[in-house]
């Protein structure tokens, strides 16, 4: 198992190491490339800023006014006829929208029914198996200019929900 942290301990500094000879030998001026990738970065950090700041106000004033919770109740008998559990749902729908928000969501499960708990595995689990669906969309779709998202939306969510069945089928099986 040691061989595999310092493998990927290198891993970095190798690809660094590797790209700017690969550089030398191509006779390319790396620093000016560099300096022009940092710039395109910087230029699209700025274009994505007013969608980046408007999604986390919308997740702020969700999680505040306490429309989650009333939204989490609403869905309260589906989400007991799928056997899931109703202290995940505001973790579920918010990472939907905000990592970093469902991040806090989580650190609240954790601390709440602690990390090894059944909750707290498969909020972990629930987590790793799901995307920012309407963040990635969001930031993608403006910087490519894309207009007719076809079935993108439709498709996301129902890998979403396939994802949240197998945590739960997953972590039921194992704890």
């Amino acid at each position: 198992m040691s061989i595999l942290y310092y493998i990927s301990d290198c891993m970095i500094p190798f690809v660094i190491l590797y790209l700017v000879t690969y550089g030398m030998c191509k006779k390319v001026d790396i620093f000016d490339e560099f300096i022009e990738g940092a710039k395109d970065g910087f230029l699209t950090v700025y274009k994505i800023l007013p969608t980046l700041i408007g999604l986390m106000i919308g997740v702020g004033v969700l999680r505040e006014s306490g429309a989650m919770e009333w939204f989490a109740g609403l869905l309260s008998p589906l989400v007991q006829f799928l056997h899931f559990p109703g202290e995940l749902l505001p973790l579920f729908i918010v990472k939907m929208f905000s990592s970093s928000a469902a991040t806090s969501l989580l650190l609240d499960v954790y601390k709440t029914y602690g990390a090894d708990s059944y909750l707290g595995t498969l909020a972990s689990v629930l987590m790793s198996c799901s995307e920012t669906i309407f963040y990635t969309m969001s930031i993608y779709f403006m910087t490519a200019k894309v207009t007719k998202t076809r079935y993108t939306l439709a498709g996301a969510m129902i890998a979403t929900f396939a994802g949240a069945v197998a945590a739960v089928i997953l972590v039921s099986g194992y704890l």
